[in-house]
């Protein structure tokens, strides 16, 4: 079992991404990933600006990381979709699609605030949503 201290204090214990993650790591829903997500999630966590400000250490990351690996449908984008403004963000839209997800949870504002964008995934069942109203849809979902 993965230690719980790795994903509260990953960046702050007490906001919506660690909820997210405690959600995640208790089989609350499942996740989407391919391994451009991945690569780009484990960059992310390796700048050292990231481990100098969230005061992060191998072995938290090295357990967030291994939480993904472990429990997230792996999909694998054929790179040949192109939605987005930011062609570096189509890798993102095509994992969702190819992994059947219903939600893409985000806080980047370009994807969230493309009319067309949102458009075309609603027409493949996607919605873009923040960290918190993806967190509030999980808990009018509980019992």
């Amino acid at each position: 079992m993965i230690p719980t201290y790795g994903y509260p204090t990953l960046l702050n214990p007490h906001g919506s991404p660690a909820r997210l993650i405690l959600a995640f790591r208790d089989g609350l829903f499942e996740a989407v990933a391919s391994e451009p997500l991945f690569s780009e999630i484990k960059a992310v966590l390796r700048r050292p600006r990231i481990w100098l400000k969230y005061q992060l250490d191998e072995d938290t990351v090295a357990a967030y990381l291994a939480l993904i690996r472990q429990q997230v449908i792996w999909v694998e984008p054929t790179g040949s979709l192109h939605l987005c403004r930011d062609p570096r963000d189509d890798f993102l839209l095509e994992t969702a699609i190819w992994g059947d997800a219903q939600y893409i949870v985000t806080r980047d504002d370009d994807l969230k605030r493309d009319p067309a964008l949102l458009q075309q995934l609603s027409a493949s069942g996607i919605k873009i949503v923040s960290v918190q109203h993806f967190l509030d849809l999980l808990s009018e979902q509980s019992p």
